[in-house]
């Protein structure tokens, strides 16, 4: 089963939750953790595990090869992206704005841009009992995140299949890595707090989700901040809240020691069983992904 932890906007305890779910999941379980907010991977601050090691990705992008090259424009003319341009006799590519979708270079005749491989940052792997940790980092100066995001998604896929649970700590936002982070996901977890700028960016989520149809929840952080506006949206929009997590200074100051929660904090205990209940009780939930297709 796959569950994305996401937020409509940063800051609201989205890693907070992934790594503790992920944490006290692994404590009964097979867990797999994916930190999938590649721009600026941060759960392995809270994961005490051994490194398994880690591999370089690379994405493709096209190389113009001007011997070929008949000045056709065909490229630039299928290029949607804006990567391809042509200054006089010499055709340009950006890589920074390319998506690595083909097209210019299956539908060049001459052969003039074949794809080549450009690395784009790292995966790590790290193992701690029950717990695989999959943590993907892009290179300095990248500005792609989703063709990270979707290959360590599928190298989770491949090296964690079977009877486990996979937690996804999404990007935060609505933008394009959040799409690709949770639209496979069997539940989207939306991780929110009461106030009016949380209530905001939440409703902004929400819509994200109903438009990718995925099945979703809202678990409310920093609960006694703010105002009820958010659980009277949830209730008026039919969206379960499945837990809250209390407002606590001690929260923040175990938080900022890198210390997972739940082993100091009877709410967060509390929360996370709640969440653990709620995903058990769905249907497929204690199925192998072999046995639920």
């Amino acid at each position: 089963m796959k569950i994305a932890v996401a937020s409509g906007k940063g800051g609201t305890g989205k890693t907070t939750l992934s790594t503790n779910l992920a944490s006290f999941l692994a404590e009964s379980r097979e867990t797999v953790l994916a930190d999938l907010d590649v721009e600026e991977p941060n759960s392995g601050l809270f994961i005490r595990a051994e490194a398994g090691g880690e591999e370089d990705k690379y994405k493709m992008i096209p190389e113009w090869d001007a011997g070929k090259c008949t000045l056709c424009g065909i490229c630039r003319e299928v290029c949607n992206f804006n990567a391809i341009t042509q200054i006089m006799d010499e055709i340009m590519v950006f890589p920074q704005l390319c998506h690595s979708c083909y097209a210019c270079s299956e539908l060049c005749p001459r052969d003039a841009l074949p794809m080549k491989k450009q690395k784009m940052g790292v995966l790590r792997y790290f193992k701690q009992g029950n717990l695989s940790f999959v943590e993907s980092e892009l290179d300095i100066g990248e500005e792609q995140a989703v063709p990270l995001i979707a290959q360590t998604i599928a190298y989770v896929d491949r090296h964690c299949p079977g009877d486990v649970i996979k937690i996804f700590d999404a990007p935060p936002g609505t933008s394009c890595p959040v799409i690709e982070a949770t639209k496979d996901a069997d539940l989207v977890i939306l991780v929110t707090e009461p106030t009016p700028v949380g209530l905001h960016d939440l409703s902004l989520a929400v819509e994200t989700m109903k438009a990718l149809k995925r099945d979703f929840c809202v678990v409310i952080n920093r609960d006694g901040l703010g105002n009820a506006d958010v659980e009277s949206y949830c209730v008026r929009e039919n969206i379960p809240v499945i837990a809250k997590i209390p407002n606590q200074r001690s929260i923040a100051e175990f938080y900022s020691d890198g210390k997972l929660l739940y082993h100091e904090i009877s709410a967060v205990k509390d929360a996370l069983e709640k969440i653990i209940a709620y995903i058990d009780a769905r249907p497929g939930a204690g199925k192998t992904e072999k046995g639920a297709e």
